[in-house]
Parts: structure tokens; C-alpha cells; sequence
């Protein structure tokens, strides 16, 4: 069907659609005739379609007329529209019918998806690939300037999820395992399409989110299916444990065997709570280590293998040789992004010009005693406290470990004394007050369990935090409502709920009076 619209080896295909097979389905149709396919999270505004569009040249876009979250219609089609007002290179559109709403169709560009594969032959004869020829692009935002367009190749990125993927999660023959990411974002990429694929897996992909109809989704799915497997992210276990235990003990659970955590630092008392209340304390926690530039898992514990701390990645994989302090991975592995697309310069700047010879993650990274590693944060989310440097993450870990606290983020903020100094966002437990009481209790556990140095300036009572729809909390802009840096904020659209944005601005001014 893609042949029949005139898409070819090497030409750029931009997919943007709902967590539904026909996503998995439209991307191995392009790595079938060799065509590069650029995913783009459903989520995402007009304005960052355009860009990842204009940037890959595509001229082919798959979408639908809508997608299901939360019991909302998104429209993918609208938006599609929108972004394709200032990219003229687009000659066709494909939509997916999923919701069944009439959407505008413009006669000679869009295409209907039945209609192309009607009358289409069952097999299609795979195009031979090198094993170095680009797979996909996925975009990953710069800390500045534009998204980088993170470049993966046909072999080694296949070699490498599908090893990781069969190793780290104990795949056996009858398991059913779930991953609850996006395939927008290179988790799904990886351990919901490649890896999982490539072994035979039985996957569940989810169209959903873990909070509608109830907190209680998830475990609903696990039973239903029988999951085995279950991969997901801290904010999404912060967000269920907010809620206490009963919507997790309502549900069996008996199924899963292995639990996984990917997508940021896992705090010590969240994954002890993921521990014992989710996996009634019988199923291991494989807690990954990696990015999108990685292709697939770097450090992580091998389950039954290798001794579990909370908060730990634990080992690197075989054939992986960090660096501690500067992040830092010494020699190549299969799954390693081989270029950011369009921009070699960019590629070799960010990622290999800070360390000569070594790839530069940008995260920070210590070892214990046992050769353990633990993950501290992006460098950048470091603080500068008196000439004293504090990691973020130690300071969060500190704070979501009070009963009170279900999440937590820690940002810098000019300080006339201290140089920088320490701004708390915090999330508390539902049911739980915020009072001047508990602020105070909240500093003092902190100086009690780092020291006097890490207890925060300033808590700001925070209902919710700005979270991109992947789940990962977006600290430039905490740091800029922190530095009364309102004017600055840039593009908030693609959050999962910019409102919170608003909410917190609004309470910082009522604050600051400025």
C-alpha cells in the first residue's frame, strides 16, 4: 500500500497515530520496503509535528481521525491539518478511521487507510538492507535550539533490543508482558514493537491511561490478560501510590512474575512501595538505565541474577562500560544512535566532543561500595549551593521519603547569599493538608537525612507538576517560574496538561507580589 502512494527505500515517512496496532503495523510496513519512519507521540501540538515533518523532509504522513484518552476524543486529524498548513512537501496524507467522527478530508492528498490496502497482495517481498542503513528517526528534545532527530540502524538496534529485551525481562515461551509506554517515545520503539517482536513475544499495547476509568486500570489489564510482565515508569507508580493502596489490593495481581521501572530515577521508597504492594513482595524489579540515543537498556539489574538495591540500576549490561561521575558509556554497543539526522555536527558536539573518545550521556552517575550504580540526574539538574554541588535527585528522594509526600522536584534559583538556592515543588498525598507545620517538618527531615546544606529555601505546595505525556517532569520550567521568569517559558503545548503551568505561575506571583 505504501509502494502504491510511491513510498520508496530511504524516503521519510512521519506516523502519527493512536496507540493502536495499525501504529506497529505502518512502521513495519516502512522497514519492510526500507523506508525510514519518524514516529510522532499523538500527544504533540501542530507546531512540534510541523517541525519533526519539516526536519526529516517527509512527505508522506499517517494518521487517524482521532484517538482515545481518558475518555476524550484527541484530534489527530485536525492537528494534522494544522501542522501541514506550513509543510508544502506533504503530497499524501493516510487516515485511519479509529473513531468513527467525520474530519475534514482534502480530496487528492488524503487517503483513506482501508481503502489503500484493499486489493493489495498478501505478501510483499522484503527490500535487503545494510545492516547500517537508517531503521527510523525519533525526535528527542535539546536541552535548547530544535528536537534532534535521533537516528537508529536496521541491524545493531535490532540486535541489540531484541538481546536486551529477552535477557533483562526473563522472557520465557508462555509469558504475556506489557509495556504501558507510547510507542511515540523510544520505549515503545524498543520493548513494545522491535525487541518484543523479534522474540515472539506476547505483547499488550494500551491505548489509555492508568487513572481512567479508575486508579485501579492497570490491575484491571494485568488480570484480564494475565500479565506477567509489566514495564512502566515512577511517575506513573508515584501517581497510583498517591492514591493509597486499595485500588491496587482490589485487584488480584497473582500473574505477574517481574516488574519494570525505565524513563528516570526510581525513588528508594517508590520502589519499595512498587515492591510490596504491587508485587505483594515475590516479584523482582528490573530498574533501567538508558536513552533514546542508546537504542535499548545500558545498566540494570538482571532479574534472580543479580541483588536488588531500591533506587539502584544496579549493573551495566554485558558489554556496556560506564563511567562514573559524567556519565559517560568507553566503547560502542549495537543499539548506539549512529547519527542525529541531518546534522553530523551537532551529533559529534553534543555527544562526543565534552569526553574525547567516549559518549557522553549528560546524566551524572555514582557507584557504591558494591560497584552499584546510581543514577543522580541530568548534569544539569545540578545545584550550586555555596560552592557546594547537591544533586537534585538525593534531594527529592529525601522529601518523597516523608509519609506525607507522594512526588517531588527540586530545582535551582538565584540565591544573594548562597550563590543558588533550593526550590521544592511538592505533591502531597491525597487527603493530606498543606501547612506551615508540615513545610517546617518537611526542611527538617531533609537537613536530617542529606544535611543542613540540601534543606530547601523555599517549598511550593504544587498540586500537580508539568509533565511532558511521556511522564517525565520538565524542570526548565520549574526552574523559570522558580526565577520569576515568567516571560520565558516557551512552548508549553506539549504537556500532558499545560494548566498546571498556569496554576503555579499564578501561586508564585501571589508569592513573590511580582
Amino acid at each position: 500500500a505504501l509502494k502504491k502512494i510511491g513510498v520508496n527505500k530511504g524516503d521519510r515517512v512521519t506516523i502519527y497515530l493512536p496507540m493502536v496496532p495499525e501504529l506497529a503495523i505502518a512502521m513495519l510496513a516502512c522497514a519492510r520496503i526500507g523506508a525510514i519512519h519518524s514516529v510522532v507521540f499523538g500527544g504533540f501540538s501542530a507546531e512540534s509535528l510541523k517541525n519533526r515533518i519539516l526536519d526529516c523532509k517527509s512527505d508522506v504522513v499517517i494518521t487517524a481521525d482521532g484517538g482515545y484518552r481518558g475518555g476524550r476524543i484527541v484530534p489527530l486529524k485536525q492537528t494534522t491539518d494544522e501542522a501541514l498548513k506550513d509543510c508544502p512537501d506533504v503530497k499524501t496524507v493516510v487516515v485511519l478511521k479509529r473513531t468513527g467522527k467525520d474530519v475534514p478530508f482534502t480530496e487528492g492528498r488524503d487517503k483513506w487507510w482501508n481503502d489503500l490496502v484493499k486489493g493489495v497482495p498478501l505478501e510483499c517481498e522484503p527490500e535487503k538492507m545494510d545492516a547500517e542503513y537508517p531503521l527510523f528517526i525519533l525526535y528527542t528534545s535539546g536541552s535548547t535550539g530544535k528536537p534532534k532527530g535521533v537516528m537508529h540502524t536496521t541491524g545493531g538496534y535490532m540486535v541489540y533490543t531484541s538481546l536486551t529485551h529477552e535477557l533483562i525481562f526473563d522472557l520465557r515461551e508462555e509469558d504475556t508482558y506489557w509495556c504501558t509506554a507510547d510507542v511515540g517515545w523510544v520505549t515503545g520503539h524498543s520493548y513494545i514493537v522491535y525487541g518484543p517482536l523479534a522474540n515472539g513475544a506476547t505483547s499488550i499495547m494500551f491505548e489509555g491511561v492508568p487513572n481512567y476509568p479508575d486508579w485501579g486500570r492497570f490491575w484491571d489489564v494485568v488480570d484480564k490478560y494475565a500479565v506477567n510482565i509489566i514495564y512502566t515508569a515512577p511517575t506513573a507508580i508515584r501517581a497510583i501510590a498517591r492514591e493509597g493502596e486499595a485500588p491496587v489490593k482490589k485487584r488480584s495481581r497473582k500473574s505477574l512474575r517481574l516488574l519494570g521501572t525505565v524513563g528516570e530515577p526510581i525513588n528508594p521508597e517508590v520502589w519499595l512501595w512498587y515492591h510490596k504492594v504491587v508485587g505483594d513482595g515475590r516479584s523482582p524489579i528490573v530498574d533501567t538505565w538508558w536513552q533514546t540515543e542508546t537504542g535499548g537498556i545500558l545498566i540494570t539489574p538482571l532479574p534472580g541474577a543479580i541483588d536488588q538495591k531500591p533506587g539502584s540500576a544496579t549493573l551495566p549490561f554485558f558489554g556496556v562500560e560506564p563511567t562514573v561521575g559524567n556519565l559517560c558509556i568507553s566503547r560502542p554497543w549495537p543499539g548506539i544512535m549512529r547519527g542525529v539526522y541531518g546534522d553530523p555536527d551537532r551529533f559529534k558536539k553534543t555527544y562526543f566532543s565534552t569526553f574525547p573518545g567516549r559518549y557522553f550521556t549528560g546524566d551524572g552517575c555514582r557507584r557504591d561500595e558494591d560497584g552499584y550504580y546510581w543514577i543522580t540526574g541530568r548534569v544539569d539538574d545540578v545545584i550550586n549551593v555555596s560552592g557546594h554541588r547537591l544533586g537534585t535527585a538525593e534531594i527529592e528522594s529525601a522529601l518523597v521519603s516523608h509519609a506525607a509526600v507522594a512526588e517531588a522536584a527540586v530545582v535551582g534559583f538565584p540565591h544573594d547569599i548562597k550563590g543558588q538556592g533550593i526550590y521544592a515543588y511538592v505533591t502531597l498525598k491525597t487527603g493530606i493538608q498543606s501547612t506551615e507545620a508540615l513545610r517546617t517538618e518537611l526542611v527538617q527531615h531533609v537537613r536530617k537525612g542529606i544535611g543542613p546544606l540540601a534543606q530547601p529555601d523555599v517549598i511550593h505546595w504544587a498540586p500537580a507538576l508539568p509533565k511532558t505525556r511521556s511522564g517525565k517532569i520538565m524542570r526548565r520550567i520549574l526552574r523559570k517560574i522558580a526565577a520569576d521568569e515568567f516571560d520565558t517559558l516557551g512552548d508549553i503545548s506539549t504537556l500532558a496538561d499545560p494548566s498546571v503551568v498556569d496554576t503555579l505561575v499564578k501561586e508564585k506571583v501571589a508569592r513573590s507580589g511580582k
